[in-house]
């Protein structure tokens, strides 16, 4: 009896959450396709319809990610509201099924919906982004990030160098770099500019390469004054060589990731390359508050499922009239567009207030937890 009933629940709730997720992201593609027209031909680029079309299914991933705890919601509440509308649930308590067994039922459905969103957000979304925005590159232009492109800091045993990439390209390249080496003092010693570097293991090649050393220690006050640094702001009596190559190394455990995590959206990034690259900000002296957030809303987000289906359980216990499941599950979309919304209010809350991460990054689904925990005891031991 047990094996029907949970055959016959998680049926009717992956059917109804596929179709719910498979609406929801047709209406996402709609609205990417439309947003990726104004940039075709534009400004003289090789940038086609076939391309837009491309970018667009590539970003169906991140959205399914994005969107499967409020689709997982939606379903259930539907499947449950319709059970009880019909009578069905009645009938199954009387078989047998209580309120824990039910409530057990359901968890290990929101397990296997939670493994399916870390799986998508860690591996499937990533890729996908990245090959999305690497055609954007490839036919719109190179890839960056404001004005001065990325920044990135490294403590080495006898230097402490800064590096300003300006752009990647569609192979991963990197175009326009320059790289500021520093003493213990803060001063800079040396000043790399090339035209093109690629990042193999543990080392940049770089192409093009111009490298001036300072005899004396130049000071650098802010990083205002680094942007606009130039050799040409130093005195003839400062510089002791200047030399340049058509190919240079630069021995660095800077890696692609990082440099991607610099350029591209942090919560597109896989797990591990976040904790990899929080790790690498905090022991170069560096503001992680925003990243370290990211990693956790990454490690918490698909917990939402689970705690969704919590949510969803108690309409199973509600007693409807002809009609009236319709307002229930306009409830449910309410309830998962405010859960998206507040995970990512809080994101920036956290961010701005300067609160533990993980604290910033659970709230949310602790909340809602305790909404659902406290919905389902009310409606099933106290009435």
């Amino acid at each position: 009896m047990s094996g029907t009933l949970r055959k016959l629940i998680n049926r009717e709730v992956i059917v109804a959450v596929t179709f719910v997720t498979i609406g929801f992201i047709a209406l996402f593609l709609f609205f990417d396709f439309v947003d990726e027209l104004q940039w075709i031909r534009r400004n003289g680029n090789n940038y086609q319809l076939r391309h837009a079309i491309q970018f667009a299914l590539l970003q169906i991933p991140a959205h399914v990610y994005e969107l499967l705890p409020i689709t997982v919601l939606i379903g259930t509440v539907f499947v449950m509201a319709r059970l009880a509308e019909s009578s069905e649930f009645t009938i199954l308590r009387t078989s047998g099924l209580g309120p824990w067994r039910a409530l057990k039922q359901l968890l290990g459905l929101g397990l296997s919906f939670a493994l399916l969103t870390l799986a998508i957000g860690d591996y499937v979304a990533p890729a996908a982004d990245k090959g999305g925005q690497m055609i954007k590159a490839k036919y719109q232009g190179l890839l960056t990030t404001g004005l001065t492109g990325a920044w990135l800091r490294e403590k080495q045993p006898e230097r402490n160098v800064t590096v300003n990439v300006g752009n990647m390209a569609a192979d991963g390249q990197l175009v326009v770099l320059r790289i500021f080496e520093f003493d213990d003092q803060g001063h800079v010693t040396a000043l790399t500019r090339a035209k093109k570097a690629t990042i193999q293991d543990d080392q940049w090649l770089l192409t093009d390469a111009a490298i001036t050393r300072f005899a004396t220690s130049v000071p650098i006050q802010n990083s205002k004054t680094l942007a606009s640094f130039a050799v040409a702001d130093i005195e003839v009596g400062f510089v002791a060589k200047r030399e340049v190559l058509a190919t240079s190394t630069f021995v660095t455990s800077i890696s692609a990731d990082m440099v991607a995590a610099a350029l591209l959206k942090p919560e597109r990034m896989r797990t591990l390359d976040l904790w990899n690259y929080t790790r690498h900000l905090k022991a170069n002296g560096q503001a992680s508050q925003q990243f370290e957030i990211a990693f956790w809303r990454k490690v918490f987000y698909p917990v939402g499922c689970i705690v969704m289906v919590i949510l969803a359980l108690p309409f199973a216990y509600l007693h409807f009239r002809s009609g009236g499941i319709t307002g229930y599950v306009f409830m449910g979309v309410l309830i998962g567009i405010s859960f998206f919304l507040l995970n990512n209010m809080f994101g920036y809350i956290g961010n701005i207030s300067d609160w533990e991460p993980w604290v910033a990054a659970a709230i949310p689904s602790s909340l809602y937890l305790a909404i659902s925990l406290s919905g389902f005891a009310w409606l099933v031991f106290r009435r």
